[in-house]
C-alpha cells in the first residue's frame, strides 16, 4: 500500500498507506470503538486495517483521475485469505470480509433508487452497525473537502437501517422460501409471505479441495444420487488446470435426468464463487427444489496436507488460485446452509448447526 496513489480530491492526505494508518488511528479513537467487547474490536480494527488492501492491485489513471475500481471486493477476496491464514474464526473473519466489501456504500446509498433492497441485501451477511464504525473511521482517516456531508450519510445509513430493523439482524424473511425467492427476484416485495412448494432436496457442496466436502458425502448421503465433479474430470481425462466446460455440461445434463424425476441429488463440486453456485442452485430451483449448502473448510495449516493426501491432489499452482477467488456461501443464495469443520455459523446470521 505504501507508494499507491489516490485521487487527491478524496483523498489530500497522500498514498494509501497513510490513509490506513490514520483510519487505524481513527478507528481506534472512536467510542463505539473504545466501548466495544473485544471481539468486535478486533473485527472492527482488521477492517480498517484491510479495507484498502486490495487498492494497489486495482489503481489506474483514467482521464487525467486516479481510480480504483472494484477495490471493495477484491479487497475482500484478498482479505479473506490474509485473515484464514492468521487463524481468524470464520465468523469473525466473514464479517471483516463483508465490511471490506460494502465499506463504500454508506457514502452514496440515498442516491440508490434501489437503497432499500441494497440494505436488506448486505444485512444478510454484514453487521451493518459496524459497518457504520468502519465507514465513519474511514472517513475520519483521510483530508477531503466533502468529509463533513459524507459523514451526515453515514449516520443517514446507519437510522434508516435502525428503521429497518436490520442494524443489528439480518432483514427477517417470513420464510426460507421467501427469502431464496427474494434474492432470485429482487423485485419482489420482502414482505412476501411466500408458499414453500418444493417437492425434494438439492444439496450443494462448497469448499477448497480437502477441506472435507467428499467426507461429509459418504457420511450423509447415503442413497442419493452424486454427482461429483472430480469423477467426472478424470472419466473425460480433464485436468483440473485445463478449461471445465465439458466436465460442467456433462455433470449439469446427468443432474437434468434426477431433477426431471424429482430425486435428491447430491451436486459434489468445490463451486468456490456465488456465479458458479447460481449456475446449479437455479437450475434445482427451475425444477421445484429446495436447495441446502452445504461448506466444508479446513484450518490454513491443515489444506495442504489433506491435498496432498487425497487420491488425486490438486496442483499447489492451481490451489493458490482458486483461493483468489474463494466466496463461501451466504444465506442469500440457499434455503439451508451447513457449516462443516472450520467453517460457521456467521456472525449475527441464522444458519444451520455445524454438522
Amino acid at each position: 500500500m505504501r507508494g499507491c496513489p489516490q485521487d487527491p480530491v478524496f483523498h489530500a492526505e497522500g498514498d494509501v498507506w497513510i490513509h490506513t494508518r490514520m483510519v487505524c488511528e481513527a478507528m481506534a479513537g472512536l467510542p463505539e470503538f473504545r466501548e466495544a467487547p473485544p471481539d468486535q474490536r478486533l473485527r472492527l480494527f482488521a477492517a480498517a486495517l484491510l479495507h484498502d488492501v486490495a487498492k494497489p492491485q486495482c489503481t489506474v489513471e483514467q482521464d487525467g483521475r486516479v481510480r480504483s475500481p472494484g477495490h471493495s471486493p477484491a479487497g475482500a477476496l484478498r482479505a479473506r485469505v490474509i485473515l484464514w491464514r492468521l487463524g481468524l474464526p470464520f465468523c469473525d473473519r466473514e464479517q471483516v470480509c463483508a465490511q471490506i466489501r460494502y465499506h463504500q456504500v454508506p457514502y452514496h446509498w440515498a442516491s440508490r433508487s434501489d437503497s432499500r433492497g441494497l440494505l436488506i441485501r448486505m444485512s444478510q451477511t454484514a453487521s451493518l452497525r459496524e459497518l457504520t464504525v468502519l465507514t465513519r473511521a474511514d472517513l475520519l482517516g483521510r483530508r477531503c473537502e466533502d468529509q463533513a456531508e459524507r459523514l451526515d450519510d453515514v449516520t443517514l445509513f446507519g437510522e434508516y437501517a435502525q428503521e429497518l430493523g436490520c442494524l443489528d439482524a439480518p432483514w427477517p424473511f417470513a420464510n426460507d422460501h421467501a427469502r431464496v425467492m427474494y434474492f432470485r427476484r429482487p423485485d419482489r416485495d420482502p414482505d412476501w409471505v411466500a408458499y414453500d412448494d418444493t417437492r425434494f432436496t438439492v444439496t450443494v457442496l462448497s469448499g477448497l479441495p480437502g477441506s472435507g466436502k467428499s467426507t461429509w458425502v459418504a457420511e450423509h448421503a447415503q442413497g442419493q444420487a452424486v454427482i461429483e465433479l472430480d469423477a467426472i474430470r478424470r472419466e473425460l481425462g480433464i485436468d483440473p488446470s485445463e478449461p471445465q466446460g465439458k466436465v460442467i455440461d456433462v455433470a449439469r445434463g446427468r443432474a437434468r435426468e434426477h431433477l426431471r424425476r424429482g430425486e435428491p441429488l447430491v451436486w459434489d463440486a468445490t463451486n468456490l464463487t456465488r456465479s458458479l453456485r447460481t449456475r446449479i442452485i437455479g437450475l434445482a430451483l427451475d425444477y421445484g427444489a429446495r436447495v441446502r449448502l452445504v461448506y466444508a473448510e479446513a484450518p490454513a495449516h491443515e489444506l495442504p496436507g489433506r491435498n496432498r493426501d487425497r487420491a488425486h491432489p490438486v496442483p499447489p499452482g492451481v490451489l493458490e488460485r482458486m483461493m483468489r477467488r474463494w466466496e463461501p456461501p451466504d444465506r442469500t443464495e440457499a434455503h439451508e446452509l451447513v457449516y462443516v469443520g472450520a467453517a460457521g455459523p456467521p456472525c449475527g446470521g441464522e444458519p444451520t448447526p455445524p454438522a
